[in-house]
Protein backbone atom coordinates (compact mmCIF):
# COMPACT_ATOMS: atom_id res chain seq x y z
CA UNK A 1 0.00 0.00 0.00
CA UNK A 2 1.09 3.56 -0.68
CA UNK A 3 -0.29 6.91 0.48
CA UNK A 4 0.45 10.39 -0.83
CA UNK A 5 -0.18 13.27 1.58
CA UNK A 6 -0.34 16.54 -0.36
CA UNK A 7 0.13 20.15 0.77
CA UNK A 8 0.69 19.46 4.47
CA UNK A 9 2.31 22.01 6.74
CA UNK A 10 5.02 19.77 8.17
CA UNK A 11 6.23 20.54 11.70
CA UNK A 12 9.61 18.86 11.99
CA UNK A 13 13.14 19.60 13.20
CA UNK A 14 12.38 23.15 14.37
CA UNK A 15 10.73 24.37 11.20
CA UNK A 16 7.35 24.42 9.49
CA UNK A 17 7.11 24.08 5.72
CA UNK A 18 4.41 23.12 3.23
CA UNK A 19 5.29 20.00 1.27
CA UNK A 20 4.18 16.50 0.26
CA UNK A 21 4.94 13.15 1.88
CA UNK A 22 4.86 9.85 0.01
CA UNK A 23 4.52 6.64 2.03
CA UNK A 24 5.34 3.19 0.70
CA UNK A 25 4.57 0.26 2.96
CA UNK A 26 5.56 1.23 6.50
CA UNK A 27 8.14 3.82 5.45
CA UNK A 28 8.34 7.47 4.41
CA UNK A 29 9.66 7.09 0.86
CA UNK A 30 9.84 10.67 -0.35
CA UNK A 31 9.39 14.21 0.98
CA UNK A 32 9.21 17.13 -1.45
CA UNK A 33 7.15 19.63 -3.37
CA UNK A 34 4.71 18.60 -6.09
CA UNK A 35 5.23 14.87 -5.72
CA UNK A 36 3.23 13.11 -8.42
CA UNK A 37 2.80 9.39 -7.95
CA UNK A 38 0.19 7.77 -10.15
CA UNK A 39 0.49 4.43 -8.42
CA UNK A 40 -0.43 5.80 -4.98
CA UNK A 41 -3.32 3.79 -3.59
CA UNK A 42 -4.62 6.81 -1.66
CA UNK A 43 -4.08 10.55 -1.96
CA UNK A 44 -4.94 12.85 0.97
CA UNK A 45 -5.15 16.59 0.46
CA UNK A 46 -3.87 18.04 3.74
CA UNK A 47 -4.10 21.70 2.78
CA UNK A 48 -4.55 23.80 5.91
CA UNK A 49 -3.54 20.91 8.20
CA UNK A 50 -0.31 20.38 10.13
CA UNK A 51 1.56 17.09 9.86
CA UNK A 52 3.71 16.04 12.81
CA UNK A 53 5.65 12.89 13.66
CA UNK A 54 3.59 10.55 15.78
CA UNK A 55 4.17 11.34 19.44
CA UNK A 56 6.20 8.91 21.55
CA UNK A 57 4.89 8.63 25.11
CA UNK A 58 7.63 7.28 27.37
CA UNK A 59 5.33 6.65 30.36
CA UNK A 60 1.94 4.97 30.25
CA UNK A 61 0.10 2.40 32.37
CA UNK A 62 -2.17 0.23 30.24
CA UNK A 63 -2.94 -2.09 33.19
CA UNK A 64 -2.49 -5.42 31.40
CA UNK A 65 -2.13 -8.05 32.78
CA UNK A 66 -4.13 -8.24 35.97
CA UNK A 67 -5.87 -4.86 36.09
CA UNK A 68 -7.81 -4.98 32.83
CA UNK A 69 -11.03 -3.68 34.37
CA UNK A 70 -9.26 -0.28 34.23
CA UNK A 71 -7.62 -0.49 30.78
CA UNK A 72 -6.01 -2.94 28.36
CA UNK A 73 -3.19 -2.65 25.88
CA UNK A 74 -5.84 -2.63 23.15
CA UNK A 75 -8.07 0.08 24.62
CA UNK A 76 -5.18 2.22 25.83
CA UNK A 77 -3.34 2.07 22.52
CA UNK A 78 -6.54 2.89 20.62
CA UNK A 79 -7.06 6.01 22.74
CA UNK A 80 -3.39 6.90 22.25
CA UNK A 81 -3.65 6.69 18.46
CA UNK A 82 -6.76 8.90 18.59
CA UNK A 83 -4.57 11.39 20.44
CA UNK A 84 -1.78 11.32 17.85
CA UNK A 85 0.48 9.07 19.94
CA UNK A 86 1.90 6.31 17.74
CA UNK A 87 4.42 4.73 20.13
CA UNK A 88 4.36 4.08 23.87
CA UNK A 89 6.50 2.69 26.66
CA UNK A 90 4.44 0.93 29.30
CA UNK A 91 5.28 0.56 32.97
CA UNK A 92 5.97 -2.64 34.97
CA UNK A 93 3.51 -2.22 37.89
CA UNK A 94 0.89 -4.58 36.49
CA UNK A 95 -0.21 -7.86 38.08
CA UNK A 96 2.05 -9.77 37.95
CA UNK A 97 4.76 -7.12 37.90
CA UNK A 98 7.23 -7.17 34.99
CA UNK A 99 10.28 -7.99 37.07
CA UNK A 100 11.47 -11.11 35.21
CA UNK A 101 12.25 -11.48 31.53
CA UNK A 102 9.63 -14.19 31.09
CA UNK A 103 6.88 -11.92 32.45
CA UNK A 104 8.12 -9.00 30.36
CA UNK A 105 8.09 -11.05 27.16
CA UNK A 106 4.52 -12.16 27.93
CA UNK A 107 3.51 -8.48 27.77
CA UNK A 108 5.32 -8.07 24.45
CA UNK A 109 3.49 -11.12 23.11
CA UNK A 110 0.13 -9.67 24.15
CA UNK A 111 0.92 -6.30 22.57
CA UNK A 112 1.89 -7.99 19.31
CA UNK A 113 -1.67 -9.31 19.08
CA UNK A 114 -3.73 -6.38 20.34
CA UNK A 115 -1.86 -3.04 20.21
CA UNK A 116 -2.80 -0.31 17.74
CA UNK A 117 0.36 1.70 18.56
CA UNK A 118 4.03 0.74 18.47
CA UNK A 119 5.10 -0.57 21.83
CA UNK A 120 7.84 -1.26 24.30
CA UNK A 121 7.82 -2.07 27.99
CA UNK A 122 9.99 -0.99 30.89
CA UNK A 123 11.57 -3.68 33.01
CA UNK A 124 10.78 -3.28 36.71
CA UNK A 125 13.51 -3.00 39.31
CA UNK A 126 13.08 -4.32 42.85
CA UNK A 127 15.20 -4.71 45.97
CA UNK A 128 16.17 -8.23 44.88
CA UNK A 129 16.27 -8.66 41.07
CA UNK A 130 19.66 -7.17 40.19
CA UNK A 131 20.75 -10.28 38.26
CA UNK A 132 17.66 -10.03 36.06
CA UNK A 133 18.38 -6.33 35.45
CA UNK A 134 21.87 -7.16 34.23
CA UNK A 135 20.35 -9.41 31.51
CA UNK A 136 18.33 -6.59 29.88
CA UNK A 137 18.95 -6.41 26.13
CA UNK A 138 19.47 -2.71 25.30
CA UNK A 139 18.40 -3.21 21.68
CA UNK A 140 14.97 -4.66 22.44
CA UNK A 141 13.85 -3.24 25.82
CA UNK A 142 13.02 0.44 26.37
CA UNK A 143 14.57 0.81 29.79
CA UNK A 144 14.44 0.15 33.51
CA UNK A 145 11.78 1.65 35.81
CA UNK A 146 12.46 2.23 39.51
CA UNK A 147 9.83 3.39 42.01
CA UNK A 148 11.67 5.38 44.67
CA UNK A 149 8.28 6.23 46.16
CA UNK A 150 5.34 3.83 46.51
CA UNK A 151 2.44 4.18 44.11
CA UNK A 152 -0.18 1.98 42.44
CA UNK A 153 0.98 -1.66 42.63
CA UNK A 154 3.67 -0.88 45.19
CA UNK A 155 7.12 -1.63 43.73
CA UNK A 156 9.06 0.52 46.15
CA UNK A 157 12.86 0.18 45.95
CA UNK A 158 14.11 1.61 49.23
CA UNK A 159 17.44 -0.14 49.85
CA UNK A 160 20.03 2.46 48.83
CA UNK A 161 22.85 -0.07 48.73
CA UNK A 162 20.84 -2.10 46.22
CA UNK A 163 20.02 1.08 44.33
CA UNK A 164 23.68 1.93 43.96
CA UNK A 165 24.36 -1.50 42.50
CA UNK A 166 21.45 -1.11 40.09
CA UNK A 167 22.72 2.31 39.02
CA UNK A 168 26.18 0.84 38.44
CA UNK A 169 25.03 -2.14 36.41
CA UNK A 170 21.88 -1.21 34.49
CA UNK A 171 22.57 -1.62 30.75
CA UNK A 172 19.75 0.80 29.85
CA UNK A 173 18.31 4.18 30.84
CA UNK A 174 17.03 4.18 34.43
CA UNK A 175 13.69 5.97 34.72
CA UNK A 176 12.63 6.89 38.25
CA UNK A 177 9.50 7.84 40.15
CA UNK A 178 10.98 10.10 42.83
CA UNK A 179 9.15 10.70 46.12
CA UNK A 180 10.68 10.15 49.55
CA UNK A 181 8.70 7.44 51.30
CA UNK A 182 9.56 8.39 54.89
CA UNK A 183 8.42 11.97 54.31
CA UNK A 184 5.14 10.78 52.78
CA UNK A 185 4.48 8.36 55.65
CA UNK A 186 5.16 11.07 58.22
CA UNK A 187 2.86 13.54 56.46
CA UNK A 188 0.12 10.94 55.96
CA UNK A 189 0.09 10.10 59.66
CA UNK A 190 -0.17 13.79 60.54
CA UNK A 191 -3.32 14.23 58.45
CA UNK A 192 -4.85 10.85 59.31
CA UNK A 193 -4.54 11.66 63.00
CA UNK A 194 -6.65 14.74 62.30
CA UNK A 195 -9.12 13.51 59.63
CA UNK A 196 -9.01 9.70 59.57
CA UNK A 197 -9.35 8.15 56.12
CA UNK A 198 -11.42 11.03 54.76
CA UNK A 199 -8.58 13.54 54.39
CA UNK A 200 -9.65 16.53 52.27
CA UNK A 201 -8.05 16.15 48.83
CA UNK A 202 -6.60 19.67 49.04
CA UNK A 203 -3.97 18.25 51.42
CA UNK A 204 -2.65 15.74 48.85
CA UNK A 205 0.17 18.10 47.77
CA UNK A 206 1.02 18.65 51.43
CA UNK A 207 1.29 14.89 52.01
CA UNK A 208 3.19 14.18 48.79
CA UNK A 209 5.02 17.40 49.28
CA UNK A 210 7.70 19.46 47.57
CA UNK A 211 10.10 18.20 50.23
CA UNK A 212 9.29 14.56 49.44
CA UNK A 213 9.84 15.10 45.71
CA UNK A 214 13.01 17.15 45.94
CA UNK A 215 14.64 14.93 48.55
CA UNK A 216 14.16 11.84 46.38
CA UNK A 217 15.02 13.49 43.03
CA UNK A 218 18.17 15.07 44.41
CA UNK A 219 19.31 11.73 45.86
CA UNK A 220 18.72 10.02 42.50
CA UNK A 221 20.67 12.72 40.66
CA UNK A 222 23.49 12.48 43.21
CA UNK A 223 23.62 8.70 42.79
CA UNK A 224 23.66 9.00 38.99
CA UNK A 225 26.58 11.42 39.17
CA UNK A 226 28.44 9.15 41.58
CA UNK A 227 27.99 6.04 39.43
CA UNK A 228 28.04 7.64 35.97
CA UNK A 229 24.73 5.98 35.11
CA UNK A 230 22.11 7.19 32.66
CA UNK A 231 19.18 8.62 34.66
CA UNK A 232 15.81 9.93 33.47
CA UNK A 233 13.58 11.41 36.20
CA UNK A 234 9.91 10.98 35.43
CA UNK A 235 7.07 13.46 35.99
CA UNK A 236 8.61 16.45 37.77
CA UNK A 237 5.94 18.23 39.81
CA UNK A 238 7.79 21.03 41.61
CA UNK A 239 9.64 24.10 40.49
CA UNK A 240 12.42 23.34 42.95
CA UNK A 241 13.29 20.08 41.20
CA UNK A 242 14.01 21.87 37.93
CA UNK A 243 17.16 23.29 39.55
CA UNK A 244 18.66 19.79 39.44
CA UNK A 245 18.82 19.67 35.64
CA UNK A 246 21.13 21.18 33.03
CA UNK A 247 20.35 22.90 29.73
CA UNK A 248 23.91 23.70 28.68
CA UNK A 249 24.55 20.61 26.55
CA UNK A 250 22.63 18.84 23.76
CA UNK A 251 20.19 16.12 24.79
CA UNK A 252 22.19 13.39 23.07
CA UNK A 253 25.11 14.18 25.39
CA UNK A 254 23.14 14.43 28.65
CA UNK A 255 23.54 11.72 31.26
CA UNK A 256 20.76 13.06 33.50
CA UNK A 257 17.42 14.07 31.96
CA UNK A 258 13.87 14.83 33.07
CA UNK A 259 10.25 14.80 32.03
CA UNK A 260 7.08 16.74 32.77
CA UNK A 261 3.56 15.42 32.29
CA UNK A 262 0.62 17.26 30.79
CA UNK A 263 -1.40 17.29 34.00
CA UNK A 264 1.37 19.07 35.92
CA UNK A 265 1.36 21.76 33.22
CA UNK A 266 -2.44 22.11 33.20
CA UNK A 267 -3.80 21.73 36.74
CA UNK A 268 -2.81 23.29 40.07
CA UNK A 269 -3.91 22.89 43.69
CA UNK A 270 -6.68 25.41 42.96
CA UNK A 271 -8.44 22.72 40.89
CA UNK A 272 -8.85 20.20 43.74
CA UNK A 273 -12.03 21.88 44.93
CA UNK A 274 -13.79 21.22 41.62
CA UNK A 275 -12.04 18.05 40.39
CA UNK A 276 -11.47 16.27 43.73
CA UNK A 277 -9.76 12.86 43.58
CA UNK A 278 -10.12 12.82 39.79
CA UNK A 279 -6.89 14.84 39.73
CA UNK A 280 -5.21 12.83 42.47
CA UNK A 281 -1.85 11.85 41.00
CA UNK A 282 1.48 10.70 42.38
CA UNK A 283 3.41 12.96 42.44
CA UNK A 284 0.69 15.42 43.33
CA UNK A 285 -0.45 18.42 41.33
CA UNK A 286 0.98 21.32 43.32
CA UNK A 287 0.92 25.13 43.25
CA UNK A 288 0.29 27.46 40.32
CA UNK A 289 3.85 28.72 40.81
CA UNK A 290 5.18 25.16 40.47
CA UNK A 291 3.17 24.78 37.29
CA UNK A 292 4.60 27.97 35.79
CA UNK A 293 8.16 27.10 36.76
CA UNK A 294 7.80 23.65 35.18
CA UNK A 295 6.46 25.22 32.01
CA UNK A 296 9.39 27.63 31.81
CA UNK A 297 11.88 24.81 32.45
CA UNK A 298 10.33 22.92 29.54
CA UNK A 299 10.81 25.93 27.28
CA UNK A 300 14.37 26.45 28.59
CA UNK A 301 15.34 22.80 27.96
CA UNK A 302 15.99 21.94 31.59
CA UNK A 303 13.09 19.52 31.08
CA UNK A 304 13.64 17.33 28.03
CA UNK A 305 10.47 15.31 27.42
CA UNK A 306 6.68 15.60 27.55
CA UNK A 307 4.58 12.59 28.56
CA UNK A 308 1.24 11.64 30.11
CA UNK A 309 1.80 9.02 32.84
CA UNK A 310 -1.58 7.75 31.58
CA UNK A 311 -2.82 5.77 34.59
CA UNK A 312 -6.56 4.99 34.52
CA UNK A 313 -8.77 3.81 37.35
CA UNK A 314 -12.54 3.30 37.35
CA UNK A 315 -14.90 6.04 38.48
CA UNK A 316 -15.91 3.89 41.44
CA UNK A 317 -12.29 3.56 42.52
CA UNK A 318 -11.56 7.27 42.13
CA UNK A 319 -14.66 8.32 44.12
CA UNK A 320 -13.58 6.57 47.31
CA UNK A 321 -12.32 8.47 50.36
CA UNK A 322 -8.84 9.95 50.13
CA UNK A 323 -6.81 7.07 51.56
CA UNK A 324 -8.58 4.50 49.36
CA UNK A 325 -8.89 6.49 46.10
CA UNK A 326 -5.98 5.43 43.85
CA UNK A 327 -3.74 7.99 42.22
CA UNK A 328 -3.61 8.40 38.45
CA UNK A 329 -5.81 9.38 35.54
CA UNK A 330 -6.28 8.74 31.81
CA UNK A 331 -4.62 11.22 29.44
CA UNK A 332 -3.31 9.80 26.14
CA UNK A 333 -6.32 10.79 24.03
CA UNK A 334 -6.25 14.42 25.16
CA UNK A 335 -2.59 15.30 25.74
CA UNK A 336 -1.87 16.82 22.31
CA UNK A 337 -5.16 18.80 22.14
CA UNK A 338 -4.36 20.17 25.63
CA UNK A 339 -0.84 21.17 24.61
CA UNK A 340 -2.22 22.86 21.50
CA UNK A 341 -4.30 25.11 23.75
CA UNK A 342 -1.02 26.53 25.02
CA UNK A 343 0.07 27.02 21.42
CA UNK A 344 -3.09 29.04 20.78
CA UNK A 345 -2.31 31.12 23.86
CA UNK A 346 1.14 31.90 22.45
CA UNK A 347 2.93 30.11 25.27
CA UNK A 348 4.66 27.37 23.27
CA UNK A 349 5.39 26.84 19.59
CA UNK A 350 4.32 23.87 17.52
CA UNK A 351 8.00 23.17 16.90
CA UNK A 352 8.70 22.96 20.63
CA UNK A 353 5.76 20.60 21.25
CA UNK A 354 7.06 18.31 18.49
CA UNK A 355 10.61 18.53 19.84
CA UNK A 356 9.56 17.51 23.35
CA UNK A 357 6.93 14.87 22.49
CA UNK A 358 8.28 13.36 19.25
CA UNK A 359 11.97 14.07 18.63
CA UNK A 360 13.35 14.03 22.17
CA UNK A 361 11.95 10.66 23.32
CA UNK A 362 13.51 9.17 20.18
CA UNK A 363 16.87 10.78 21.01
CA UNK A 364 16.75 9.99 24.72
CA UNK A 365 15.89 6.31 24.30
CA UNK A 366 17.78 5.94 20.98
CA UNK A 367 14.71 4.64 19.17
CA UNK A 368 15.38 3.34 15.68
CA UNK A 369 13.85 5.31 12.76
CA UNK A 370 11.00 7.01 14.62
CA UNK A 371 10.21 10.44 16.05
CA UNK A 372 10.93 12.44 12.87
CA UNK A 373 9.48 13.02 9.42
CA UNK A 374 12.43 11.82 7.36
CA UNK A 375 12.88 9.71 4.26
CA UNK A 376 13.62 6.14 5.32
CA UNK A 377 11.91 6.55 8.68
CA UNK A 378 8.77 4.72 9.75
CA UNK A 379 5.59 6.44 8.63
CA UNK A 380 4.21 7.27 12.09
CA UNK A 381 2.35 10.54 11.54
CA UNK A 382 -0.49 12.67 12.89
CA UNK A 383 -2.48 15.27 10.95
CA UNK A 384 -3.67 18.14 13.15
CA UNK A 385 -6.50 20.56 12.49
CA UNK A 386 -5.74 23.65 14.56
CA UNK A 387 -9.13 25.22 13.89
CA UNK A 388 -11.70 22.54 14.66
CA UNK A 389 -13.20 23.00 18.14
CA UNK A 390 -14.65 19.99 19.95
CA UNK A 391 -15.84 19.26 23.45
CA UNK A 392 -14.65 16.33 25.55
CA UNK A 393 -17.68 14.28 26.59
CA UNK A 394 -18.64 10.78 27.69
CA UNK A 395 -19.66 10.10 24.09
CA UNK A 396 -16.18 10.64 22.63
CA UNK A 397 -13.95 9.42 25.48
CA UNK A 398 -12.20 6.21 24.40
CA UNK A 399 -10.62 5.12 27.69
CA UNK A 400 -12.00 1.87 29.11
CA UNK A 401 -12.52 3.63 32.46
CA UNK A 402 -14.97 5.97 30.70
CA UNK A 403 -13.90 9.33 32.14
CA UNK A 404 -11.35 12.09 31.65
CA UNK A 405 -10.08 14.94 33.85
CA UNK A 406 -10.70 17.11 30.75
CA UNK A 407 -14.38 16.21 30.54
CA UNK A 408 -16.39 19.32 29.64
CA UNK A 409 -13.31 21.08 28.19
CA UNK A 410 -13.59 22.52 24.69
CA UNK A 411 -10.36 22.19 22.72
CA UNK A 412 -9.73 24.41 19.71
CA UNK A 413 -7.64 21.78 17.90
CA UNK A 414 -8.01 18.11 17.19
CA UNK A 415 -6.06 15.19 15.85
CA UNK A 416 -7.74 14.51 12.51
CA UNK A 417 -5.82 11.48 11.24
CA UNK A 418 -3.16 9.16 12.65
CA UNK A 419 -0.92 6.83 10.67
CA UNK A 420 0.97 3.94 12.28
CA UNK A 421 3.67 2.34 10.13
CA UNK A 422 2.07 3.71 6.98
CA UNK A 423 -1.50 2.64 7.72
CA UNK A 424 -4.30 5.13 8.36
CA UNK A 425 -5.59 3.85 11.69
CA UNK A 426 -7.60 6.82 12.99
CA UNK A 427 -9.68 9.22 10.89
CA UNK A 428 -11.84 11.85 12.58
CA UNK A 429 -13.30 9.78 15.44
CA UNK A 430 -13.46 6.67 13.23
CA UNK A 431 -11.07 3.71 13.24
CA UNK A 432 -9.78 1.26 10.71
CA UNK A 433 -9.43 -1.95 12.68
CA UNK A 434 -5.85 -2.57 11.59
CA UNK A 435 -3.33 -3.69 14.18
CA UNK A 436 -0.21 -2.60 12.36
CA UNK A 437 1.94 -1.89 15.41
CA UNK A 438 5.58 -2.90 15.72
CA UNK A 439 7.88 -3.54 18.65
CA UNK A 440 10.20 -0.59 19.12
CA UNK A 441 13.89 -1.19 18.43
CA UNK A 442 16.79 0.78 19.86
CA UNK A 443 20.15 1.86 18.44
CA UNK A 444 22.31 1.05 21.46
Amino acid sequence: MSILIKNAQIVNENQIKTTDVYIEGDTISKIGNNISVEKAHQTIDAEGLHLIPGAIDDQVHFREPGLTHKETIQTGSLAAVAGGITSFMEMPNTNPQSVTHQLLEEKFAQASKTSYANYSFKFGGTNNNLEEIKKINPKTIAGLKLFLGSSTGNMLVDDWQVLEEIFKHSPVVISTHCEDEDTIKRNTKLYMDKYGDDIPIKFHPKIRSEEACYLSSSKAVELAKKTGSRLHVFHLSTGKETQLFDNSIPLKDKKITSEVCVHHLWFSEEDYEQKGTYIKWNPAVKTANDRETLFQALLDDKIDVLATDHAPHTIEEKEQVYTKAPSGGPLVQHAIPALLEYYHQGRISLEKIVEKYCHNPAILFQIDKRGYIREGYKADLALLNLNSPWKVSKQNILYKCGWSPFEGETFRSKVEKTFVNGKLIYDNFKFNDIKNAQRLEFNR
